[in-house]
């Protein structure tokens, strides 16, 4: 027996099975914790569970909240919490301790960062560079932005972004990788071409931390965001970061001073004096309980390296676009997402007709992925828990659906 193209399916779900035999990360899915008979894809939207964080939740709300009280903030590890899980994530998105601070959402650090960028930047500038296909929040923020901040947004395809720069751009933003076709842009050259043109970069890492090697300090990033409820697999609303490159972290004068990021936050004086390092870019009383959540799913990244999670994602997504080939038939679906593996984030994303009902058919039949208006199939693969023969079974699966 053999499907609509001809491939033997057997053939792919032997291949399958030594790919994940063959795995060096495999072992790593014991990290965390999956329904049994379910394949996840949607870890690009949300990671799966870790299996150390209910235990260190527990242990948070009956001793340190219901035992210790408020002497947890002072004794405890409450109040250094936010750099201190910046420094967990630095490693992964290629940053020297000291630089990242975690806390508030993607949308609050974003604004924080594109004002501070408009204040970094050189005097008479006028324009603020935007990708034109981000994630609507982040073009919102970035209006809203510019306003207070007297710049006026221009959209730009990232690919034409680099020629788009000159020398009245004060600030550039953009998606490290977008979020519906999973297009990887080139961090690299743009913030190259950024640098050269005298703006200040602001890269949205979303959609790569935890997926791909980033690079900020080797790569000069000025500032970055991100949230961790991805591939960090933070939980729910876990609280995001913010990047500051410690050349810029002197002069970094956030539009939102708050009490936590007061060089003495306890003086309670009237006069706002900003604490050194990234420190200065925190704001309000952390989030305790999603905060230390976070930090303990960070533990599921213990002796993995970012450069093997990459060469298994691209992997991955190759083995699931050949099954894709062999299994749909032919026409009804079309890849949005690059072949090229310098262009290919950690997602596949296909263009389809009626992609809500038919994401919605893959769910019931157990295969998690999600649906993008107006017509996207988007499949996440997060190397640390999805196997080949998860990729498999999820085109198989599309394939009768098609079939």
């Amino acid at each position: 027996m053999s499907d609509a193209n001809g491939k033997a399916p057997a053939d792919l779900a032997a291949r399958a099975a030594a790919l994940d035999t063959a795995d060096e990360l495999g072992k790593l899915r014991d990290r965390f914790t999956l329904p049994d008979g379910v394949v996840y894809l949607d870890g690009n939207s949300l990671g799966a569970l870790a299996t150390g964080v209910a235990a260190r939740i527990a242990q948070v709300i009956t001793h340190e909240w219901g035992t210790e009280l408020i002497q947890s903030w002072s004794a405890g590890t409450w109040w250094t919490a936010p750099e201190r899980i910046g420094d967990k994530i630095s490693p992964l998105i290629g940053a020297a301790p000291g630089q990242t601070v975690v806390g508030d959402s993607t949308s609050v650090n974003l604004f924080k960062a594109l004002v501070g960028a408009a204040r970094l930047a050189r005097p008479g500038r006028t324009r603020m560079l935007v990708d034109a296909a981000t994630f609507p929040t982040d073009g919102y923020i970035a209006e809203s932005a510019a306003r207070m901040t007297g710049l006026t947004v221009t959209p730009v395809d990232p690919s034409d972004a680099a020629g788009a720069m000159d020398e009245d751009t004060a600030v550039v933003l953009l998606n490290h990788v977008d979020y519906r076709s999973g297009r990887l842009h080139d961090l690299a050259a743009l913030t190259a071409a950024a640098r050269a043109a005298g703006a200040v970069t602001v890269w949205d890492l979303c959609h790569s931390a935890g997926a791909l090697p980033v690079g900020l300090d080797e790569h000069g990033v000025d500032l970055a965001v991100g949230c961790t409820y991805k591939y960090l697999n933070g939980g729910p609303g876990s609280p995001a970061y913010l990047y500051i490159a410690a050349r810029h972290q002197g002069a970094f004068d956030s539009p939102l001073p708050g009490w936590n990021g007061h060089a003495k936050p306890f003086a309670m004086t009237p006069d706002y004096t900003p604490a050194a390092g990234a420190v200065r870019g925190r704001v309000g009383t952390p989030d305790i309980l999603s905060m230390l959540a976070l930090e303990a799913a960070l533990d599921a990244w213990d002796g993995v390296s970012v450069e093997a999670v990459r060469a298994k994602s691209l992997a991955l997504t190759d083995f699931f676009l050949e099954c894709v080939a062999a299994y749909v038939p032919a026409g009804r679906v079309e890849s949005v997402t690059p072949a090229e593996h310098e262009r290919r984030g950690s997602q596949v994303s296909l263009r389809t007709e009626n992609a809500r009902a038919v994401m919605d058919d893959l769910i019931s039949r157990g295969v998690i992925g999600d649906f993008r208006a107006p017509d996207v199939l988007r499949f996440g693969f997060t190397p640390l828990y999805v196997g080949f023969a998860d990729a498999e079974r999820a085109a198989r699966t599309l394939g009768h659906i098609f079939g």
